[in-house]
């Protein structure tokens, strides 16, 4: 019997395991948070049980596993580029400028 679903990524750190699921969602990876408010159980409960994880279907977990990896290594392979608004020097992951909000020239 194949599961309807499998565990691609846990951590304690709830903020860090909503990230990847807004990852895997704005990709069009359906996801699912599992156990995101279970953390106050730690010590009655065992601490693997607690972690707050993101579930996706079989077939998307190699794809889900990629983009996780990618997210969480940071970096991109596009150059850093100058803010057209206000000039601020931003990373080239961002497509928009956290200073003015002005959009990434293509």
């Amino acid at each position: 019997m194949v599961p309807d679903h499998v565990r691609a990524f846990a951590h304690s750190n709830a903020l860090l395991v909503s990230h990847v699921h807004n990852v895997l969602t704005a990709a069009g990876i359906p996801a699912e948070l599992r156990n995101i408010t279970l953390g106050g159980g730690a010590g009655e409960l065992p601490l693997g049980d607690c972690e707050p994880e993101v579930w996706v279907a079989p077939h998307n977990r190699e794809r889900a596993e990629a983009l996780i990896r990618q997210a969480l290594e940071g970096g991109s392979d596009r150059p850093a580029w100058t803010c057209p608004g206000c000039g601020e020097r931003l990373e080239g992951a961002f497509d928009t400028c956290w200073s003015c909000g002005a959009s990434r020239e293509t």
